[in-house]
């Protein structure tokens, strides 16, 4: 942190201050699912910034609740907009479980969570519960995706309270395997609504 400096030699004195400094992510959007099919950032769209003005951006994904039981939590990305999700992806992923009863305790790779060349949806949390107190919270990173020449990498980590009362550490990777500005993304459950839950999008300057 730069160190702050003064033009008067006493505190008491103080009549301007130097620049402060001020924190390097910056909230961008929020949004709150309400019994929703879909929850859609869009460059350009209703205040989101999704361009090259921030090198990586990153969601928060708080008590995302499914309105159907056992459902997954997935993701898609545009390239046009939001008209069409269907970026191409390559991705990966493994996943930590555990249950409230002190059974199950794994850690293991899983391709369910794997895409190659695709352009589908990419699920970042299953088995969600739709139980009162049931939910997926978690973030995803998207890195430099204005890039005209680079693919467009992205890591996902979510923790799961799904329908047979096990906690799921999820981790995702992956990149869009396109040259093109990804410019959009788009959260849904494998079926039905979104019931509730918050998504914070924060641009993460300097990076």
């Amino acid at each position: 942190m730069a160190l702050v400096k003064y033009n008067n030699n006493s505190i008491s004195a103080i009549t301007t201050a130097g620049q402060m400094a001020s924190g390097s992510m910056i909230l961008i959007k929020e949004q709150t699912a309400s019994s929703s099919a879909s929850v859609e950032f869009v460059d350009g769209s209703g205040g989101v910034v999704l361009d090259s003005t921030y090198p990586i951006y990153k969601f928060e994904l708080i008590n995302m609740h499914p309105a159907s039981d056992d459902q997954n939590f997935r993701i898609n990305f545009s390239a046009d907009g939001g008209s069409n999700y269907n970026v191409t992806k390559t991705t990966t992923g493994f996943i930590a479980e555990h249950g409230e009863n002190g059974s199950g305790a794994s850690l293991s790779y899983n391709t369910f969570l794997d895409l190659a060349q695709s352009t589908g949806v990419q699920s970042i949390g299953y088995n969600v519960g739709n139980g009162n107190d049931e939910c997926l919270s978690g973030t995803l990173h998207l890195f430099n995706p204005s890039s005209t020449t680079f693919v467009k990498h992205f890591i996902v980590k979510t923790n799961v309270y799904d329908n047979s009362d096990v906690t799921r550490n999820v981790f995702v990777a992956g990149y869009c395997n396109t040259t093109s500005a990804v410019d959009s993304i788009k959260f849904t459950m494998s079926s039905g609504n979104i019931d509730s839950g918050t998504i914070k999008l924060y641009g993460i300057k300097d990076s």
